[in-house]
């Protein structure tokens, strides 16, 4: 069965929990990204290719013509759904009558949200086909991981579990700072700049199974007084 991805963006913690919710159940559905801001959302859509990107139209430091803008001229985009309040203003109104986007209410039931994204998907779907391909087929983002080293690939498997840089350094036995010039090295290979989309590339790509698992020798690298957040 074909599982649409799905990358959600909302500045609110709290709708983000409760859109996972609610798709958790829905067997046709995985979330591939959950960003809070629109830098981490543009990311998650330009390396995650995902199905459907549902944002919020008030989404802070990033337009909606930034959004629903193609990242890849040889690949379609996302549907896009813009998460609006009870009054969505002209250009969002806009925007929906022409086609760009699907505007839902915030004021949305459960069953109505599951209905929208999945009229986005099969509209997608149908305008591309070639945009369900297989799933062992390369995606864009699949090249660039190759880059990586050993170390990187096995600090982007702690990141995407959730740790700090301190938890990091503690699981591998090597200094915080370290493990700050790594992460900047992986954000500079990987063309990103947060832990938010390099934790979702992880899972995306199944690096979880990929990344070396065994205790490494300390690394021997300089300290980077640049802090990598």
């Amino acid at each position: 069965m074909h599982r649409t991805r799905i990358v959600i963006a909302d500045r609110h913690p709290i709708v983000l929990q409760g859109i996972r919710s609610v798709l958790a159940t829905q067997r046709d559905f995985t979330i591939v990204a959950s960003c809070s801001d629109g830098a981490s959302c543009n990311e998650a859509i330009r390396f995650l290719v995902p199905d459907v990107a549902l944002v919020d139209a008030a989404l802070p430091d990033v337009s909606r013509q930034q959004i629903l803008a193609p990242t890849n001229v040889s690949a379609p985009g996302p549907a896009v759904v813009f998460f609006a309040g009870v009054a969505a203003d002209c250009e969002l109104q806009r925007l929906a009558l022409s086609g760009a986007c699907i505007v839902l209410s915030k004021d949305s039931d459960a069953e109505m949200l599951v209905s929208t994204l999945r009229k986005a998907a099969q509209g997608r779907a149908a305008a591309s086909p070639s945009a369900w391909q297989a799933n062992d087929e390369a995606r864009p983002d699949e090249k660039p991981l190759t880059q990586l080293t050993d170390r990187e690939r096995q600090i982007m498997r702690l990141v995407s579990e959730g740790l700090s840089n301190k938890e990091i350094g503690r699981r591998l036995n090597i200094a915080d700072g370290t493990i700050k010039v790594h992460l900047h090295h992986i954000f500079q290979k990987l063309d990103i700049s947060n832990r938010t989309v390099l934790a979702a590339m992880a899972i995306s790509r199944n690096e979880l199974h990929a990344a070396p698992r065994e205790m490494d020798p300390p690394d021997l690298l300089p300290q980077d007084p640049a802090s990598v957040k």
